[in-house]
């Protein structure tokens, strides 16, 4: 992969097993040093090792990004590590109610806010100096849920409009700093989460997995999903030189699912 991020430190919130953990590789392929975060430190400890392991340069921090102590200690030991920051990506999230909003319980709804929207808030706002001293960038990662209104999604279209909306306001208010704000909006993401649920959809349905593969690529333009790995590099342009003068923007990636 062309080095877009060659000497650039790249925090991400919310590294697991699936996207965040592609995020992480991607952009350690692409010449970033990373810190990792998440709660769950054997998670990190496994992508970290990946990473080591083929050549990168990774740490590891145990976070929980709706406090604000554990919040502070990330960039704390993100500037320790390294001395800088470059890029700030949010990817992390929590699970939908997947009820219709006239029986979703409100305190899941303000779970959901307080991770996906206020915690993001306060990682841009704790790194905001840091990324002012290197003319950085904040990617958060969003999800198609914005360009429709189907059921069950409410509670988790509520949150994620929201960080498009803050992103945006982001964008206008860190601008004069040098600081670019950009989102991206991936739709069904082809990677192992994705893969077992089909599995389970299989089982349940009587089909196989290519045939539920088929039936939801169907309403894609390319008659495919987006592996984990080409909405990382959305993320990568984005938080790389050649987007310099792009911000405020919100990158759909779903191989024409829906048009923007």
């Amino acid at each position: 992969m062309t080095a877009l991020l060659e000497d650039r430190v790249v925090v991400i919130s919310g590294v697991g097993p699936a996207l965040g953990r592609a995020l992480a590789l991607r952009c350690a392929s692409a010449g970033a040093s990373l810190v990792l975060a998440a709660r769950t430190q054997s998670r990190l400890d496994d992508v970290a090792k990946e990473i080591v392991d083929a050549g990168g340069r990774a740490v590891t921090v145990a976070t929980d990004i709706t406090d604000q102590a554990s919040a502070e200690n990330l960039v704390a030991e993100s500037i320790a590590a390294y001395g800088k920051v470059d890029t700030l990506i949010n990817n992390a999230f929590s699970i939908p109610s997947m009820k219709p909003l006239a029986r979703t319980d409100y305190q899941h709804i303000r779970d959901s806010i307080e991770l996906t929207v206020l915690g993001a808030l306060r990682l841009t706002q704790l790194f905001t100096p840091a990324l002012a001293e290197s003319d950085g960038s904040v990617v958060n990662i969003n999800s198609m849920v914005l360009r429709h209104s189907q059921e069950r999604y409410g509670s988790y279209k509520m949150a994620k409009s929201a960080l498009l909306a803050m992103s945006q306001s982001l964008a206008t208010e860190l601008g004069p700093q040098g600081i670019r704000v950009n989102s991206i909006a991936p739709g069904y993401i082809w990677g192992d989460t994705l893969k077992s649920y089909f599995a389970h959809q299989a089982e349940k349905f009587g089909m196989t997995v290519e045939q539920i593969y088929q039936h939801t690529a169907s309403n894609t333009d390319l008659k495919r999903l987006p592996t984990t790995d080409e909405v990382s590099d959305a993320a990568i342009f984005l938080a790389s030189p050649m987007a310099s003068a792009i911000t405020g923007q919100c990158i759909d990636v779903n191989c024409g699912e829906f048009h923007h």
